[in-house]
Formats: structure tokens, sequence, C-alpha cells
């Protein structure tokens, strides 16, 4: 269990945009859960999806870290340089007969049904213009939240054998996010309610590549008026260089963290916050 290790969490946004209030509470978190158990937090860049990323959007992120008091230890991964490793590993996976080629589109898969169902599983598929999935035999309908507490899964999403390769070639994110964590000792995952599902498929994998797992942790999502996740893809506003206090407190807020220190500065604000998080959380 995490607990038997040295506390290791980390920070991955996608570099599709600035950072927003959603993507601050989520950073905040688990910047402050690790503070609070006096471990490491780390930064990573999650661009393994090259076509989403913006250029320069990864050191606009990393500034308004800086800005809001956010230090990271060591130093920031990159996805995009890292595809040997994803090469490596699934390799590792497809030796072992835990993988499969899949030619099925998008469209094709929807009209059989909301979910994938295994179509090209023993259909034999060669790797010319194929994906790759996962055999998913062992999978997770079911785990605990350090918030969420016991979180049930749809089985129908939970027992898809998802992909670990695109048919464009391109290493997916379920893959890297789990590689990434294992190689970087990462033992608790804050993040935002909306990734509660992708966990299935994620401690799947991780069962599957290591002995070890992470504690999870989802924080309930900031949404919009119109009751929309707070995202760059629904048009969030970019968080303000002149407004760090303000979007400090109100993320604390937002996280049920009660400050009562009226200064700006946002390590001061920081340090306050992982003692409310201690008391709330960890007490």
């Amino acid at each position: 269990m995490a607990t038997s290790r040295l506390y290791c969490g980390r920070f991955a946004p996608t570099p599709s945009g600035p950072l927003h209030f959603g993507s601050l509470v989520a950073a905040v978190a688990s910047y402050i859960d690790a503070k609070a158990h006096q471990g490491r937090w780390l930064v990573r860049i999650e661009d393994v999806d090259k076509p989403r990323a913006v250029p320069g959007a990864s050191n606009v992120i990393l500034h308004q870290l800086e800005q809001h008091g956010l230090g990271w230890d060591g130093e920031v991964w990159y996805q995009s340089q890292r595809d040997h490793v994803y090469r490596d590993v699934l390799a590792q996976l497809q030796h072992q007969q835990a993988t499969y080629f899949c030619t099925c589109t998008r469209k094709q898969i929807k009209a059989r049904g909301a979910h994938y169902t295994g179509y090209c599983r023993h259909r034999q598929r060669s790797a010319e213009g194929s994906a790759v999935r996962f055999c998913n035999d062992h999978s997770r309908t079911h785990f605990n939240d350090r918030i969420q507490g016991q979180v049930e899964l749809a089985p129908e999403f939970a027992h898809e054998d998802f992909l670990l390769l695109r048919r464009d070639q391109l290493y997916t994110y379920q893959l890297a996010v789990v590689v990434d964590d294992i190689e970087q000792g990462v033992t608790d995952i804050v993040r935002g309610a909306d990734l509660l599902t992708a966990s299935s498929w994620q401690v799947t994998l991780w069962q599957r590549l290591s002995q070890q797992q992470p504690r999870l942790a989802h924080v309930n999502l900031a949404l919009d008026e119109n009751g929309r996740k707070l995202s760059k893809q629904n048009h969030a506003p970019a968080l303000q260089a002149q407004q760090v206090p303000q979007q400090l407190r109100a993320a604390f807020e937002f996280l049920g963290l009660t400050i009562t220190d009226l200064t700006d500065n946002p390590h001061s604000l920081l340090e306050q916050a992982t003692v409310a998080w201690r008391t709330k959380y960890l007490s």
C-alpha cells in the first residue's frame, strides 16, 4: 500500500491551453496533500496526444504554477519525449499476449453499442493500420477513493478492452499515465472527479505492470453557470496573474478549506491551506 512508501504525488496537465480555475483546484489539492504528508510533488506535462498540444502552452502552465506558489520537486517530465519507454512496455505486454490488434473505427464501435465489445479480439488482425487494445480480463469495477469513498463503476465500461496504441500510432493516455506514475514512484494520485471512470482502466493496468498500487483521491469538479465542467474545451477563462491571492482563496473555499489570514503571499496561503487540509482529511 502507498502508506508503506514515501509519499509522492503529482500534477499532470495537458498543454492544450493555460490553466483555468478548475485546473487550479486540482493542482492545489494535489500540492497541499503532498505537503500535508511531507512528501514530494511532481509536475508532468501530459502531451502524449501530440496534436492536442498547443505550442508554448506548457511554459505558460509552468509559469502559472510558479505564480501561485506551487513549486515542484525534480525535473518536469514531458510525455512527448517518452515514446521509446511506452514502446518497450507495449512490446512487453504484447510478448505476454496481453494485447491484440484492432481495426475498428469509432463509427463501427458506436454502431454495435455504447461500449466496445471485443470485436477484434479473436480475429487475428495484422499490425498494419491497426490499434492495439489491452485484454482487460481482470477489470476493476469498484475501488476506494480517499474523498469519494467507495466508487462503483458500470461493468460494461470497466470491462472494455481499452486502447494502448491508437490507429494513428500515438500512445494513449491510459498507457502513458500508468507507465509514468510507476516509473516516478507515485504513491498518491489527487485529481478531478472527471477521471473517476478512467481510474478503473488505469488501476487494472497498474495491477498488470506493478505490485504497488496508488491511493486515489478525486476532488469534485468546478462547473460553469450551465453546469458544465470548467475546461479549455468549454472555453473556461484562464487564470489571471493579477488575481493570484483571490484565485487561491477561491480554490481553498471550493475544497472546503477555511483560511482566516488575510495575507496575499501565496506561500503563506498554501501553508495555511495545508494545515486545513490535514485537519479535514488526515486527522
